[in-house]
C-alpha cells in the first residue's frame, strides 16, 4: 500500500519489485505466447536431451572428431542451403501450420532414431541420414518461429517475447543435458531419443491450440524474387548487415566450441556423459542469465554496446576455457561463454527485428537463421577437422581469439551507422522506439545498437 510522504505516493520496494517482475514476463500476457512458451519448453528441452546423447553416440561409436564435426555439419548445413526458402514460404503462407509440419517432422524423425538405437541396430550413417532430415526441418521452422513471435504479442511486446523466447530456449539447455547425462549413463542414448520424440507432442499441441487470425500473404512474384529482395534489403541495410555479419562469424569460429565437448569431457577432464551433460548445463546457466536480463529491458538503445562486449566477452571466456583442465574451472567458465554468446545472438535478434518490415520478417530471419545456425556446419566442420591436427584446446583458443579480433573491428564501425539504426528504429514505432533524450544517447550505444 503506498504512503504518503510529503504530499505525495511513494512506491514500496515489494510494490517495486512486483512490477518489475510484471514487466519481465509481460509477453506473457498474449495467451498465444502462453502456449507457445509452454510447449517449446517441453519440446526443447528434449531436443537438448537429443543433441548431448547424440554426440555422445558418434564418439562412442567412432571415437573420431571429426566425426563429431561431421554430424554436425550434417544437420545444419541444410539451414544455410534451405533457409532463403524457408524464409519466402514464412512470408506467404499459414505460419503456425508451418510449424506444426516441421515440428511433427521432428518428431518422426526422433523417433526412428530412438527406435534405431533401442534396437541395437544404430549406425554412424543413420545419425547422418537423420541429422540432415532435421536440418531440412529446421530451414523451415527457424524463420518460421522467428517470424511467429511478432505475430503472437505484436510490436509492444516484442523485444520482451525474443528474451523470454531466449529465456525458454536456455531453461530448456540446462535441464535437457543433464537429464541426457543422467539417462545415457544410466540406460542409453536410445531412451533420450525417445524422450524427445515425446516432447513434440507438447509443442504440437499448444499450437492446434491457438487462436490466430493469419493475414493472407498471397503474393505475386516468384519465390526467387521473394528471396533476392530479402538478401538484398540486408545486404543494402547495413546496420542489419554488420550484425549479421559479425554474428555469422562468431558461428563460423565460436560456437563449434560445443562440438567438441565429448572430447574435452572425456579426454580432458577424465568423465564421461554426465560430465559432458554438467558442462553444456553451465553453458545453459550463463545463457539463461543472459537471457533473463535482456527481457527486464523496455527499449533496444544500448543494446548494440551488449553485441560488442558480449562478443569479446565471448572470446576471451572460450581462451581461458581450452587452457582449463579442471572440471569444476572448466564448468564456471562455460558460464561466461554461455552467458556472451546468448547476449549477442538475442541482442542481435531484437536489434535486426525492430528494424525490419513485417512483409519483409520471415525472409530476413532466413538470412538471420543462415548466419546464426547456417554458418556453424562450416564451423563445425573446420573444428572438428582441426582439433584432429593440432588438438581441440588449441582450435578452441583460435576461436576465442578472431572473436577477441571481431570485436575491436566492429568497434571501429560502430560511428558511421549509427544514426541510421536509431532511424530506422524509431520510424518502425515499436514498444521503446522513442529514443532517450539526445544528452542521454551515446553514439556507441546506439550506434551498436545498429551494429
Amino acid at each position: 500500500m503506498d504512503t504518503v510522504q510529503g504530499g505525495a505516493a511513494s512506491i514500496s520496494p515489494a510494490d517495486t519489485a512486483g512490477s518489475r517482475f510484471s514487466s519481465t514476463f509481460r509477453a506473457l500476457r498474449h495467451r498465444n505466447f502462453q502456449l507457445f512458451f509452454a510447449g517449446q519448453f517441453i519440446s526443447l528441452t528434449g531436443t537438448w536431451m537429443q543433441s548431448v546423447a547424440q554426440s555422445w553416440l558418434v564418439y562412442r561409436l567412432t571415437g573420431s572428431v571429426i566425426l563429431l564435426g561431421a554430424v554436425g555439419f550434417a544437420s545444419q548445413i541444410p539451414v544455410f542451403l534451405i533457409a532463403p526458402f524457408g524464409g519466402s514460404v514464412a512470408d506467404r503462407m499459414d505460419r503456425r501450420r508451418i510449424l506444426v509440419i516441421t515440428q511433427s517432422v521432428a518428431m518422426s524423425l526422433a523417433a526412428v532414431l530412438a527406435v534405431l538405437t533401442l534396437t541395437g541396430s544404430i549406425q554412424i550413417w543413420h545419425l547422418f541420414v537423420v541429422a540432415v532430415g532435421f536440418g531440412v526441418a529446421n530451414a523451415f521452422d527457424i524463420p518460421t518461429r522467428q517470424a511467429f513471435v511478432a505475430e503472437m504479442v505484436g510490436r509492444d511486446d516484442l523485444i520482451n517475447a525474443i528474451a523470454l523466447n531466449s529465456s525458454m530456449f536456455n531453461g530448456a539447455r540446462i535441464v535437457g543435458p543433464a537429464i541426457a547425462g543422467i539417462l545415457v549413463a544410466a540406460v542409453g542414448e536410445g531412451w533420450c531419443f525417445f524422450g524427445n520424440a515425446v516432447s513434440y507432442i507438447a509443442v504440437i499441441t499448444g499450437l492446434l491450440m491457438m487462436k490466430v487470425n493469419s493475414t493472407p500473404r498471397k503474393r505475386e512474384s516468384s519465390a526467387l524474387s521473394d528471396i533476392a529482395e530479402g538478401f538484398g534489403y540486408v545486404a543494402k541495410t547495413r546496420p542489419i548487415r554488420a550484425l549479421l555479419l559479425l554474428l555469422g562469424l562468431v558461428s563460423l569460429t565460436a560456437m563449434p566450441y560445443a562440438v567438441l565437448m565429448p572430447v574435452f569431457a572425456d579426454q580432458y577432464l577424465g568423465g564421461g556423459s554426465s560430465t559432458l551433460g554438467y558442462l553444456m548445463g553451465a553453458s545453459g546457466i550463463g545463457a539463461l542469465i543472459a537471457a533473463l536480463s535482456l527481457a527486464t529491458r523496455k527499449h533496444v538503445f544500448g543494446l548494440g554496446r551488449w553485441v560488442l562486449f558480449a562478443c569479446g566477452g565471448l572470446g576471451l571466456s572460450l581462451i581461458l576455457f581450452s587452457l582449463s583442465r579442471n572440471f569444476w574451472l572448466s564448468a564456471l567458465l562455460l558460464i561466461p561463454v554461455g552467458f556472451s554468446m546468448m547476449t549477442q545472438m538475442s541482442s542481435s535478434n531484437t536489434l535486426v527485428q525492430a528494424m525490419v518490415p513485417d512483409h519483409l520478417r520471415g525472409r530476413v530471419m532466413s538470412v538471420y537463421s543462415m548466419m546464426f545456425m547456417g554458418m556453424a556446419p562450416f564451423g563445425a566442420l573446420l573444428a572438428g577437422t582441426l582439433a584432429g591436427y593440432i588438438g581441440p584446446p588449441e582450435t578452441v583458443a583460435i576461436g576465442g581469439a578472431v572473436c577477441l579480433l571481431a570485436a575491436v573491428l566492429f568497434a571501429r564501425k560502430l560511428g558511421p551507422i549509427s544514426e541510421e539504426g536509431r532511424r530506422m528504429i524509431v520510424a518502425m514505432q515499436i514498444s521503446g522506439g522513442e529514443p532517450p533524450p539526445k544528452s542521454a544517447l551515446s553514439t556507441a550505444a546506439v550506434g551498436s545498437a545498429r551494429g
